[in-house]
């Protein structure tokens, strides 16, 4: 099965992403009434429940973006074609969830979350890099000289290392 054999499926049958990405933040809705506010936020087992829900919501979310720009950078997609459960309902799907669960507990104390923001980081650089060299030509003249240009690129370097080293 491709990328595009799933996107197929999920055009003729969009009920069941439909379902996970409206459930999670309700979800997510019903753990914050759930909560203990009574509790310190270090101290409350929702905490975990709130992690797991969270990787529910951004897991979908960080792939729709990356999707996006893959698809609005490299292929040239117009925004008027995009698939709306596909391509945009996933990154609602998190920024609601997110706003939920930051009104109910501070991100510092769910379990693991700080992994999610270097996992981000390295996605972009990685998309950074991909899309610099697919409009890189060799033989171009250019007025940026080549050390601004492989300056540019060890930082990028640095930054997907400096996101690897924070995710483990």
């Amino acid at each position: 099965m491709t990328l595009q054999d799933l996107f197929n499926s999920i055009n003729q049958h969009p009920l069941g992403l439909v379902w996970f990405l409206v459930s999670t933040p309700l979800l997510i809705f019903v753990v914050s009434l759930w909560q203990d506010k009574s509790i310190a936020p270090e101290a409350s087992l929702s905490k975990y429940a709130y992690s797991i829900l969270a990787y529910l919501a951004c897991i979908p979310g960080i792939f729709a973006i990356t999707l996006n720009t893959y698809l609005f950078l490299f292929e040239r997609q117009s925004v008027w074609t995009a698939n709306l459960v596909i391509q945009f309902l996933p990154i609602l799907t998190m920024a609601i969830s997110l706003i939920i669960i930051k009104k109910s507990m501070p991100f510092e104390f769910i379990p693991h979350f700080g992994k999610l923001p270097s996992f981000m980081t390295i996605i972009a650089a990685g998309m950074g890099i991909m899309w610099f060299i697919d409009r890189m030509r060799i033989y171009a003249v250019t007025y940026i000289p080549f050390h601004y240009i492989a300056l540019a690129f060890i930082g990028l370097l640095l930054i997907i290392r400096f996101a690897w080293s924070k995710i483990f």
